[in-house]
C-alpha cells in the first residue's frame, strides 16, 4: 500500500496492513512535524507533491528495498497540504521475517524517499515560510 493524503494518516490502519503470520517483525517509521527547526519556532508544515510520480518513485524504491530483504508486507503514506505541530508528515510499515531486516528496510525507505521522491516540504514560521531542500 503506497498513499500520497490530504488527510490525517491512520498509524493504526497501517500497521494492520503490513500484518503477517510469517512475520517476526514489524518495524514503522512516523515522521512528525516538529516545533523548531535551526533554533527557529516553526508554526506548521506545508507539503506539496507530483502524486503520480511520488506513488511510482515509492514503488521502485520498495521494489529495490524488496530485492536486499525479505519484506513481507509495506504500507507508505504521506501527508500533503498543511501539517500541524505533532501530527505525523510521512509513515512507513514494513513486516519481515526477522527485526534485522524490518529495521534496517524501513530506514532505507525513508532515507529514499527524501532523497528521491518529489514531495517537497514547506517550513512555515510566525514571520515567514522556506522550502526545504531534503538534503542540504
Amino acid at each position: 500500500m503506497i498513499e500520497i493524503t490530504e488527510h490525517k494518516i491512520d498509524v493504526p490502519t497501517l500497521i494492520a496492513a503490513v500484518s503477517h503470520d510469517g512475520a517476526g517483525a514489524t518495524d514503522v517509521f512516523i515522521g512528525t512535524t516538529r516545533n523548531k527547526t535551526s533554533e527557529k519556532a516553526v508554526v506548521k508544515l506545508d507539503f506539496e507533491a507530483y502524486e503520480p510520480m511520488a506513488v511510482k518513485e515509492l514503488q521502485k524504491i520498495v521494489d529495490r528495498a524488496k530485492e536486499q530483504w525479505p519484506i513481507l508486507k509495506y504500507a507508505i503514506s504521506h501527508r500533503v497540504g498543511v501539517v500541524e505541530i505533532g501530527e505525523e508528515a510521512v509513515v512507513i510499515a514494513v513486516s519481515t521475517p526477522h527485526r534485522q531486516a524490518a529495521f534496517e528496510s524501513c530506514q532505507f525507505i525513508i532515507d529514499e524517499l527524501k532523497k528521491t521522491v518529489p514531495i517537497w516540504k514547506k517550513e512555515i514560521f510566525e514571520d515567514g515560510d522556506v522550502w526545504v531542500a531534503s538534503h542540504p
